[in-house]
């Protein structure tokens, strides 16, 4: 199941973390939102660990939106080595999600 990365283990669980993270931010209220989560938990399933893949929710967590600039949702970072190194933005297929991951990791 995917992480749920807050402002308070976001540091230690994204940040601080050697592997390559996928950051989906999103919120209960967001359709697109909705419809891209069965993928994001199927990539956490299918990663199983060796990319990091979790969710922060943009209502519990505003301040994390804030610092990545994050305006509009569903919008998925991509970090490594505690940098942003892509971002996506809107609802995508999973065959985005799969090609940003195999090209970072």
């Amino acid at each position: 199941m995917a992480v749920e990365y807050t402002d308070a283990n976001f540091k230690e669980k994204v940040l601080d973390s050697e592997k390559l993270t996928m950051v989906d931010f999103w919120a209960e209220w967001c359709g697109p939102c909705r419809a891209i989560g069965p993928v994001v938990e199927e990539l956490s399933k299918e990663y199983n660990g060796s990319v990091n893949i979790g969710k922060v929710n943009v209502d519990q967590n505003p301040q994390l939106s804030i610092n990545y600039g994050i305006t509009s949702i569903p919008a998925i970072i991509f970090v490594k080595g505690g940098k942003v190194v892509d971002k996506l933005v809107g609802a995508q297929p999973k065959s985005n999600f799969v090609k940003k991951i195999e090209a970072l990791k």
